[in-house]
């Protein structure tokens, strides 16, 4: 088990003075399967109103407008969390018993559409099929084509944006936790296994000294249904456990962005985002 401090800061500098703002940040763990969230907070500079609801995805969401004139927008969000390492059953649950149940319920049948971010080239898709034919259960497909895509792309920080889509991560062969993920769901879902984008931040070291406070990572992986659930993560090769927190999950980074948000003004904005990870215990 371990116990994370996470602090993340994220925020906009404007280049002039813009005259409103309307924003939405999801940067707050809730507890879950693994995780136990022991104190939350955002802070909100400069000083605002806000309202906090649960979206359609489940996820945390903070709203909250500026209405008066800033040049910067600068959001912290601070969390303590107990993360525990995940149970990963062995699911043999049949394809045809996997049709049948995606059936059952509208989660599963959302999560089978592709978005114009995670549609897959034609070449994944094939090698997807590949797979398929070969594997014995959903589930054993599912973890070797996250594995296929995890081993294709490079991690190369920086070499995408937000904005950028499976196939053209696909096509340079890199890009960030998001790309791979985006490509690993396309993967699945066009073989007809929903799969579901989550966010949350990752301790960037495997054994973690106490006290020690290192760069963190907001950072994204896939879940997969096969029978239930199940998470992995494509950019690092490894099962999720207990050094990732999550934050929420929706079809694709679009439904959990952590911070968006609209201004009024004549200026450009620039990102900026830090992330600080802690074990306590």
């Amino acid at each position: 088990m371990n116990r994370l401090r996470i602090r993340h800061v994220t925020g906009f500098h404007y280049d002039g003075e813009v005259t409103a703002s309307y924003n939405e940040a999801r940067m707050l763990p809730a507890s879950g399967d693994g995780q136990l969230v022991l104190y939350s907070n955002l802070e909100i500079q400069p000083i605002s109103s806000h309202h906090s609801y649960v979206d359609y995805w489940g996820s945390r969401v903070t709203s909250f407008e500026l209405l008066t004139p800033h040049t910067e927008l600068s959001i912290t969000a601070t969390s303590l969390v107990e993360v525990r390492p995940r149970d990963h059953e062995h699911r043999t649950l049949e394809w045809t018993a996997l049709a049948d149940e995606i059936e059952t319920r509208t989660e599963y049948v959302e999560q089978l559409g592709q978005t114009a971010r995670t549609q897959p080239p034609e070449e994944l898709v094939e090698l997807a099929r590949g797979i398929v034919e070969r594997a014995e259960t959903p589930c054993d497909a599912a973890l070797e084509i996250c594995r296929a895509v995890g081993d294709a792309i490079e991690y190369v920080p920086g070499s995408t944006s937000v904005y950028t889509t499976a196939a053209e991560a696909w096509e340079h062969r890199s890009g960030v936790c998001q790309d791979i993920t985006h490509l690993a769901i396309g993967a699945l879902r066009s073989v007809g296994i929903p799969a579901r984008y989550v966010s949350g931040y990752l301790h960037p070291v495997p054994d973690p000294q106490i006290g020690q406070t290192v760069a963190g990572e907001s950072h994204a992986w896939v879940e997969w249904f096969c029978g239930s659930w199940r998470g992995w993560d494509p950019t690092n090769l490894v099962d999720i456990g207990d050094r990732h927190v999550f934050v929420g999950h929706g079809r694709d980074y679009n439904d959990v962005a952590p911070l968006r948000g609209v201004f009024a003004g004549p200026y450009g904005s620039r990102l900026f985002v830090t992330v600080e990870i802690t074990r306590e215990a």
